[in-house]
This record gives structure tokens, C-alpha cells and sequence, in this order.
């Protein structure tokens, strides 16, 4: 069984060793080989140490865990954007759990949080082009895609193209999980 919860400063290593894996696995083109072959761990763990330990009140982190083993994190940032509302950072689920719901439930926590501390708010994400499984999951989930941009840089540099999936109301996402 698949629950959520707010992330703690335990979860640290197993956020940024999970970013720096999905990272390596799905944005090869994107980012520079340089940047990915080289210590992404730590440069997650220092973002991600920062995010956990000093968030700003506008942050919201949940972890997924798995019948108690990590399987999975979200990031939202609430009321970024004016019109499309918050934006979900990351999303990134343990690659040999993937297919197994951890997503779709980690959508689901992260759209009450959003519903919960903003109202009316909607939800928001960029998912490179490249990126095909993504895309096609987010709109299993009724996310519509509302604009296409060259995004980045990204850390450690490159761009790519990239569009915006958006929720008007996240609320949608409920029904999902």
C-alpha cells in the first residue's frame, strides 16, 4: 500500500539519489553528459538538503512510501504562476517501481496539498519533449498540454524544448489515485 507523507531531512539521500537517477536515465540530449557522468548525487543532495531543512513556506515535498520501503517524491512550489497556478517541480518515482500506481498517488497527494492550502489555485508542470512516457502519463491524468518553450538552462547547462501540462482544476487529479 502506497502512502504519502511530508519529506524529513532522512529522506535527503534517497531523494537525491532517486533525482540524479531519473535525471541520467531520461534527460541524456537535454542536459550536458558532462554534468550527468559526473557527482549529480551531490549536487542533488545539496539541493535537495536546502529544500528539506530551510523550505520556504511556499514548498511541498511528499514522499511515497512503499509498505515503508522509498518509492518516489514529489515537489510543488504553491502559487508560482499568476495563471496557471502551482507548479509541480519534480516528480520522480523509483524506475523499478514505475507502473505500479506510485505516480498516479503521488499526483493525487500532491493535487490535495495544492486544493488544500490554495484554493481555486490550478496545477502546472514542464516535461521535456523527449520525454514521451512522461507525457503520456501526465495525460492519462487529464493534464492538457498549454505551451511548448525552449526551457533551461538546466543545471550543470543545456536546453531543450519542453511543454506545459496543466490541471485548471487539480482537484481531477482525486479521481485518479
Amino acid at each position: 500500500m502506497v502512502q504519502c507523507r511530508a519529506a524529513e531531512e532522512r529522506d535527503v539521500e534517497a531523494i537525491a539519489a532517486l533525482h540524479a537517477d531519473s535525471w541520467r536515465r531520461n534527460y541524456r540530449g537535454a542536459y550536458l553528459d558532462s554534468y550527468l557522468d559526473g557527482d549529480v548525487v551531490a549536487d542533488r543532495r545539496a539541493v535537495w538538503t536546502e529544500r528539506i531543512t530551510r523550505p520556504e513556506p511556499s514548498f511541498r515535498t511528499l514522499i511515497a512510501d512503499d509498505d515503508g520501503a522509498f518509492a518516489g517524491f514529489a515537489h510543488t512550489k504553491l502559487d508560482d504562476d499568476p495563471t496557471w497556478g502551482a507548479l509541480l517541480d519534480n516528480l520522480h518515482v523509483v524506475h523499478e517501481r514505475k507502473g505500479h500506481g506510485i505516480g498516479t498517488v503521488l499526483m493525487a497527494a500532491t493535487a490535495r496539498a495544492v486544493v488544500e492550502a490554495s484554493p481555486g489555485s490550478g496545477l502546472y508542470l514542464w516535461v521535456l519533449e523527449q520525454n514521451a512516457a512522461a507525457q503520456a502519463f501526465y495525460a492519462a491524468r487529464g493534464g492538457v498540454d498549454v505551451e511548448h518553450a525552449i526551457r533551461g538552462p538546466f543545471a550543470g547547462g543545456g536546453t531543450a524544448p519542453a511543454r506545459r501540462i496543466a490541471w485548471r482544476d487539480p482537484s481531477s487529479l482525486f479521481e485518479n489515485a
